[in-house]
């Protein structure tokens, strides 16, 4: 019950105005059919669970193409926390900010991947107004970046390109490459088509590097009927469809780019890895295929297991076929993950990250936070926020809860596509957004919401 009473209020930051509170009704909890829902829901504290039984059927609605109209911050615009949180915007007019992470000493790393570069924010006390530094230019859509080895005094900025992983010497408190890059993995996929981030972790002993690679379609259109020999789900889509060879999966290397292997595959567009801290899990925040209807299928947070094969293109979340491909593949039935947090469709869950900080309030620790950067294929919207998905001990209860809200204006226009997500030194989250380049902290002091 504490939880619950915790967030019975939002809290509301507006920036260049006084603070407001809006009274609030208790928090709501969705499941099933309901908790499909769109944006005029979402608020700090309402909570979804879908499950795989909850899917409708394919084409169950028309199919949209409502492309968001990004506008400028409006005068006064408002985003929602739960009681007790502030957010406050920390960096702005950026280039496209994407993925986020911070240096074991604070630092907090971006990866700009519209301008090719990778820079750093060296924050000030209270985390405000930091210093900023290009850390490395001239690369090819950077998005994933890593330190390593783990720990406290990483030797290495490890920063995955659409078709390469490279690294850069560092030290602790480099506002700039020690370095020229050095290239790990030269050739991640044969082709960069299509989806084109690429996200990296690492273990936590360090020996394995996870590169997850998106699709180079949607459905996999124009796949041949007639499969190659040595067509499995046991490994990537084969080399006769020479677009998706390596594609749809995550790729493990070890820190030296050698070894490499596919760890699991059938997974659509995995755009974020984390790895759990207490477990040690992998996860992946993943992009599902369009073109199936408004509800269908739903996006998803889960733990990837090794081996794994998560359907796409054939099947989607568990054994629900796919009607592009009836038929095809029925030896796969029975034989595909189905994922761990189902996430509204085509809200795109971008970057995630765990919370393993000490300042949040103890039912948030071990949370995993992801940025949903919001529908495109759908009649109403969805996504445009920041959710966390519940975890007792590093185990998911497949339910979600909205934690940041309000990029979406009353006429339907969004001023905030939420990408990045990380956990700063001081226990604060950070997460960036690329419609108008911002990078914004929340932080919780148990009182109500300031304005910074």
């Amino acid at each position: 019950m504490a939880r619950r009473s915790a967030c019975l209020a939002v809290a509301l930051t507006v920036i260049g105005v006084a603070a407001g509170v809006l009274a609030a009704e208790p928090p709501k909890s969705f499941t099933g059919q309901a908790a499909y829902g769109d944006w005029r829901s979402d608020a700090p504290g309402v909570r979804r669970k879908i499950g795989a039984a909850d899917l409708p059927p394919p084409y169950a609605t028309p199919i949209a193409r409502e492309t968001a109209r990004v506008v400028p911050r409006p005068t006064g615009a408002q985003l929602a926390v739960p009681a007790g949180f502030s957010v406050s915007l920390i960096a702005e007019r950026l280039a496209g900010p994407r993925a986020i992470r911070v240096a074991p000493n604070g630092d907090i790393f971006v990866a700009e991947s519209r301008a090719g570069q990778v820079r750093v924010l060296h924050p000030a006390q209270g985390g405000r107004n930091p210093e900023q530094s290009v850390f490395a230019a001239g690369l090819g859509e950077p998005f994933g970046v890593a330190f390593w080895p783990p720990g406290p005094a990483p030797q290495y900025v490890y920063v995955a390109t659409t078709m390469s992983v490279v690294r850069f010497p560092y030290r602790d408190g480099d506002l700039k490459a020690g370095g020229p890059p050095e290239t790990v993995v030269p050739k991640v996929s044969q082709s960069g088509a299509g989806h084109w981030t690429r996200d990296i972790a690492f273990s936590r002993d360090g020996k394995r590097m996870f590169v997850s690679v998106g699709s180079g379609s949607n459905d996999a259109e124009g796949m041949p009927r007639e499969l190659p020999d040595g067509w499995t789900a046991s490994h990537a889509l084969g080399a006769a469809w020479g677009y998706e060879t390596d594609r749809a999966d995550v790729l493990e290397f070890d820190p030296q780019g050698q070894g490499r292997r596919v760890y699991a595959t059938g997974i659509r567009n995995c755009v974020g890895l984390a790895v759990e801290p207490k477990t040690g899990d992998l996860w992946c925040s993943t992009n599902e295929r369009d073109g199936l209807g408004d509800n269908l299928p739903p996006d998803y947070l889960t733990r990837v297991k090794e081996g794994g094969f998560y359907g796409w293109p054939w099947y989607y979340i568990g054994d629900h076929e796919d009607p592009h491909h009836n038929g095809e593949r029925p030896d796969l039935a029975g034989r595909i993950a189905v994922p761990d947090v189902l996430i509204q469709p085509h809200s795109a869950p971008l970057e995630m990250a765990f919370y393993d900080g000490s300042t949040f309030p103890a039912e948030y620790r071990g949370s995993a936070f992801a940025a949903l950067h919001g529908s495109w294929n759908r009649h109403n919207r969805t996504g445009y926020k920041i959710v966390r998905a519940i975890l007792y001990d590093g185990v998911p209860t497949g339910e979600y809860e909205d934690f940041v809200t309000g990029f979406v204006t009353a006429d339907g226009s969004v001023w905030g596509r939420p990408v990045g997500v990380a956990v700063a030194k001081d226990g604060a989250l950070l997460f960036s957004e690329d419609g108008n380049g911002s990078i914004w902290r929340v932080t919780y002091s148990g009182q109500q919401a300031e304005v910074h």
